[in-house]
């Protein structure tokens, strides 16, 4: 058993296309536009870019790994 632990985690938006319905086809797609474009200019870059990809490596020792292995999302 080592003394210390390095993890990488990676997050990626997920890349599955939107089920579009009739009603989304028929929507105004320029208010649509608007809308997401209001919300975008109130966020920060990093923000943003949080929402699609994430990458972190962090060190543990070996008392926290095995810790934090058992239930990572804790």
């Amino acid at each position: 058993m080592g003394n210390f632990y390095v993890v990488r985690i990676e997050a990626f938006a997920d890349p599955t296309p939107p089920n579009l319905t009739e009603a989304d086809l028929a929507a105004d797609i320029d208010e649509a536009i608007e809308h997401i474009l209001e919300e975008v200019r109130h966020t920060s870059e990093a923000e943003l870019m949080d929402q699609v990809y994430r990458r972190l490596t962090i060190h543990l020792c070996g008392t926290c790994y095995a810790q934090w292995i058992e239930n990572p999302a804790r």
